[in-house]
């Protein structure tokens, strides 16, 4: 694993991003999309058809806001995770000082996707209480293999459809470039949370495995739930019952969502993680 560490050691030293510098956060918004309009939850769903584009941009908008703020809970957790596993490793060692690397690209794209949303609508956007004080027990009891696949879903899940917002010209481009940003730093931080998955899990016995696999799926149930709330709906002026039920019968989307975590499944089922029981609340989620 050292290794490993070393490796993603000196490619953070090569192509790290500091939003900071690179954004220019005072640069005027323009009118473009939030996100490749084929990501939104209606898209393809009658009532998406009935919207203006005006309204169709802004409805993808609030549901890219929704998103990040999701991304910047998930990465809190992820933080504190990190921090209590390696509370007890010798600072000296490359997966220590890899592991505060990453922590702080994580801060980085809080502060990132933070700042953007604030641009790009009015409502702060927050997951539910339920989803938030799981997500607190999560944070707390999480450790091994279950610590680092629930991160590899949801930084999988984002990676894929973040990638295509940034090369959608369509996309207002303060997005694209907060997206760019974070695609190319996630993608070390994946690589790491796939070896730490596979290392944890060496000489792991059955019930562990069906253990674990279980509690990775519900934490990429509570993920992929959070990204898009029956707030984004009421804020953008829509029927908020009609677009929760079409959302939830939207298969345009969740063929979207099966599609992006494609190579993740294959991971955890080479690891032993699909069990029937994962499966099941993966197909719920609509990422299997």
């Amino acid at each position: 694993m050292d290794e490993t560490a070393q490796r993603l050691l000196g490619s953070a030293t090569r192509l790290s991003r500091d939003p900071e510098t690179e954004i220019d956060w005072d640069a005027p918004i323009g009118d473009g999309y939030g996100m490749s309009p084929e990501w939104s939850t209606l898209y393809g769903m009658p009532y998406w058809d009935e919207l203006t584009e005006a309204q169709q941009r802004e409805l993808t908008r609030h549901e890219s806001a929704s998103v990040a703020t999701t991304g910047i809970w998930f990465e809190l957790i992820l933080q504190q995770l990190v921090l209590r596993d390696v509370y007890d490793k010798p600072a000296r060692s490359a997966e220590f000082q890899w592991a505060l690397t990453e922590i702080a690209d994580e801060c980085r794209h809080s502060i990132m996707f933070a700042r953007a949303t604030e641009r790009m609508v009015e409502p702060a956007y927050r997951p539910r209480l339920l989803a938030r004080e799981l997500g607190r027990m999560f944070k707390t009891v999480a450790t091994g293999e279950s610590a680092y696949a629930a991160i590899l879903v949801a930084e999988e899940v984002l990676d894929v459809m973040q990638r295509d917002w940034m090369r959608d010209r369509r996309v207002e481009p303060l997005v694209r470039t907060v997206n760019h940003i974070h695609v190319v730093e996630e993608s070390r931080h994946m690589v790491f949370a796939r070896e730490e998955t596979r290392e944890r899990l060496a000489g792991a016995g059955r019930g562990r495995r069906w253990v674990s696999a279980l509690v990775i799926a519900i934490a990429a149930d509570m993920i992929v739930s959070s990204m898009v709330g029956p707030a984004v709906y009421a804020n953008v002026g829509l029927d908020v019952d009609r677009a929760v039920r079409e959302a939830r019968r939207n298969e345009h989307h969740r063929s979207l969502l099966r599609t992006s975590c494609a190579n993740l499944m294959d991971f955890l089922g080479s690891l032993g993680l699909l069990t029937p029981a994962a499966s099941r609340v993966y197909r719920r989620t609509g990422l299997l």
